[in-house]
């Protein structure tokens, strides 16, 4: 009976999203040339023959590409989707032409004649859906994004094969007209809506108003982005998911509709209420169902619908009450809300509810939740599950169909991380669980553009019934392809990182970097680390060996900036140590020396590297959101938003530091003179024989932040050094101090 059930289940997912076959496949074996195109040029897109043929598919669901040609002839690619033709496409490049498509910049040198394939090469995916995207990406790294990025990113996604992702711009103009509809006045809905780098937490319910308002320009132009995005995202045969109500609204529905039934939550993220304890609509309340439809009728009267929607009730926020017949009543609200607009509406669920607060959701909790919506109608991203999975401990989410995600990254934090053999092995174990309910793999950042061998990976293993046999070969074949030649050094500085830095295991296991370089000093730092430093050391020297060969390469030279940003991360955390111990034995000698060369030697050298790449620019952080604004003062709001997103998040540090970057410009200005005067108040403490304060230097220190995050200064959009020179200047000064254990 539960294998029954389980592919009942399934069986309604696979026909979410189906469309019209005839018409979408010439439509989408377009959208595949034009990517060639884009990706190659003209010319090099002619050798490259794309169709698009649903019967390619033996499994309905599974997508399935075949290679075939090559040589004297044509490169043949076919598809039984857009985005399977491009994954197809994607596999050529990768592995017969040694090429490589990344975030930071793509390695595509194609040989001449380009490579045959070996008679036809066919592969299906194992599930039905590759999934990306964490509503945080939205803030953390997509916010200002104009077309031609996104446009990037589609081309992206579809060459790694994803074929379910959010579409969540554009929403809060819909809420507008919602609102006004309602009875609400232009100045309450401008008091509730966050500034647009904290959209996503006012989306689950989090926060409200915190550094608004939206300005009418921001809803014009996400409109506009939402219809391109939607586009280009159903031309390659992806599915984009939609958001719908969660149960959330604003506290002016109130003086509206005095009589409505709603429940003010708690605070959340040290936020008060002020900005947070958002108003909860009771799920018996008659405006519940009102209010859904009427945003979900608007929404999809605007930007049509592939029939899945997301929503999150209880994202982080402790439900009023954990009887079971409330949260299965407050989950039966917001699918009835959708179904009332939308017959064949699946509910894409984050998991992260689950995971983030065990003590709370029990196994009757989440059962009321699982079992209050039709099975097969309701699908759990299981978000962290390379770390802490919850299909393990909830029977495959009692029947609902799941996708196993990899999170990896909290905040959009630099720092080389990973946890590359549980994400290997992890697709499969979810596939091998009893009575699985898995129908995908998917990737969850909160924030991208970091840690790349983590997400080639991931991309890969969508499409892969096992995992990846040897991965040290893997790491050696991946830094080749995307250096555009192999190189013995290079290999093995990829191996020493893949069994260090990228083999985190256990549950403790965090893509967010804690190290002291990024955090408000104080003496209780935590410098302990998953792997041994050494490991880094000796991989950043054997990658500045290559140099030679492989400078020539952007993504060498990205990589080498990296590890050596990595590097001195490890330094920082080293001479705080000496620092630290320095100020507990009252050696100020000791203390001004290592305080010294850290505060004034290796955070400016640091910067110094970092000014070397434009990936790696506070200014072009900042540049994109002023982009993105149409006034100088729009400019100035928008620019706020994103330092305060960097740093305080929040008017008192609230979340002080959670999305912190190693950036020039806010290494300079606001790490480093954090750490000055943290120094020379340790310092001043030991020569004047006084305790150090640290209530006194938070104070001190929320004091220069706030300066930063007010000030005006503009910083360079443009790099200047060279990447090589300074990464080999940091390394030689310090490499041997390493050796020798001499701080």
């Amino acid at each position: 009976m539960v294998a029954v059930a389980v592919a009942a289940a399934v069986g309604v997912l696979l026909l979410a999203g189906a469309g019209d076959a005839a018409g979408d496949e010439a439509r989408e074996a377009a959208a595949v040339r034009a990517l060639v195109a884009r990706l190659l040029g003209p010319g090099p897109a002619a050798d490259f023959s794309v169709s698009v043929e649903r019967a390619l598919a033996t499994k309905p669901g599974l997508d399935t590409y075949s290679l075939g040609g090559g040589g004297a002839a044509r490169v043949r690619v076919r598809g039984s989707t857009g985005v399977a033709a491009a994954a197809g496409l994607h596999r050529y490049l990768r592995d017969f032409c040694g090429c490589h498509v990344a975030w930071s910049g793509s390695q595509l040198r194609l040989p001449r004649p380009l490579p045959a394939v070996p008679g036809e090469l066919t592969e299906a995916t194992p599930n039905r859906y590759r999934y990306y995207q964490n509503v945080c990406t939205q803030s953390y790294s997509f916010v200002w994004w104009d077309w031609a990025r996104w446009e990037r990113e589609i081309d992206w996604m579809a060459l790694n094969g994803i074929n379910l992702a959010l579409a969540w711009s554009g929403q809060e103009a819909i809420w507008q007209r919602v609102y006004l509809a309602l009875g609400l006045t232009q100045t309450e809905i401008n008091e509730f809506f966050t500034g647009p780098a904290f959209l996503a937490w006012g989306r689950m319910g989090n926060l409200h108003t915190w550094d608004g308002p939206l300005p009418p320009s921001w809803h014009i132009k996400q409109l506009y982005l939402q219809h391109r995005v939607l586009d280009r995202m159903r031309s390659f045969g992806m599915t984009p998911v939609l958001p719908a109500f969660a149960g959330h609204v604003p506290e002016a529905v109130t003086r509206v509709f005095p009589q409505v039934n709603v429940t003010k939550m708690g605070s959340w993220g040290h936020f008060n209420c002020s900005y947070s304890c958002s108003f909860l609509l009771a799920p018996e309340d008659p405006m519940f169902p009102v209010i859904g439809s009427l945003f979900l009728r608007e929404l999809v009267k605007e930007f049509g619908t592939d029939h899945i929607y997301g929503a999150d009730t209880f994202n982080e926020m402790q439900p009023p009450s954990s009887a079971p017949s409330y949260l299965a009543a407050a989950t039966t609200a917001v699918y009835e809300a959708m179904i009332a607009v939308d017959t064949e509406a699946v509910w894409l669920l984050q998991g992260w509810l689950f995971q983030h607060q065990p003590q709370f959701w029990g196994p009757a909790q989440i059962g009321a939740v699982l079992g209050a919506v039709p099975r097969g109608r309701l699908l759990v991203l299981d978000l962290f599950a390379e770390s802490q999975p919850v299909y393990t401990r909830t029977a495959s989410f009692q029947g609902q169909p799941f996708i196993w995600c990899m999170l990896h990254n909290f905040g959009g934090n630099h720092g080389l991380f990973g946890a590359l053999e549980a994400v290997n092995g992890g697709p499969e174990a979810a596939r091998l669980f009893p009575n699985s309910t898995m129908v995908g793999t998917g990737m969850a950042p909160e924030g991208i553009s970091q840690n790349e061998v983590v997400y080639s990976l991931m991309a890969e293993l969508g499409w892969r019934k096992d995992p990846v046999p040897d991965l040290a070969a893997w790491v050696t074949n991946f830094a080749a392809q995307r250096y555009g030649v192999s190189h013995p050094d290079a290999g093995a500085a990829w191996r020493l990182l893949l069994r260090s830095v990228y083999n985190c295991s256990g549950e403790a296991c965090r893509g967010h970097n804690r190290s002291p370089l990024v955090r408000r000093p104080s003496l209780q730092m935590n410098t302990s680390v998953w792997y041994n430093r050494s490991s880094v050391f000796e991989a950043w020297r054997l990658l500045l060996t290559s140099a030679p060969s492989l400078a020539a390469s952007p993504a060498f030279r990205y990589d080498l900036l990296d590890l050596t940003r990595q590097a001195v991360q490890e330094l920082v955390s080293l001479y705080y140590e000496e620092a630290r111990s320095a100020y507990l034995s009252k050696e100020l000698t000791s203390l001004l020396r290592a305080g010294g060369v850290l505060a004034y030697e290796l955070l400016p050298a640091l910067d110094e590297l970092l000014a070397s790449d434009s990936r790696f620019l506070l200014g072009s952080w900042l540049e994109q959101a002023r982009a993105a604004a149409v006034s100088e003062a729009e400019a100035d709001f928008y620019e706020q938003n994103s330092r305060y997103q960097l740093t305080l998040w929040g008017p008192e540090g609230n979340i002080l530091d959670y999305a912190n970057k190693q950036l020039a410009g806010l290494v300079a200005n606001y790490y480093t003179p954090r750490w000055r005067l943290f120094l020379e108040a340790l310092a001043d403490s030991v020569a004047q024989g006084i305790p150090f304060q640290q209530h006194q230097f938070d104070k001190n220190a929320f004091q220069l932040e706030q300066a930063f995050v007010l000030s005006k200064q503009r910083y360079p959009s443009q790099p200047r050094g060279d990447t090589v020179d300074l990464a080999k200047k940091i390394f030689l000064k310090y490499y041997p101090r390493w050796v020798a254990g001499s701080w």
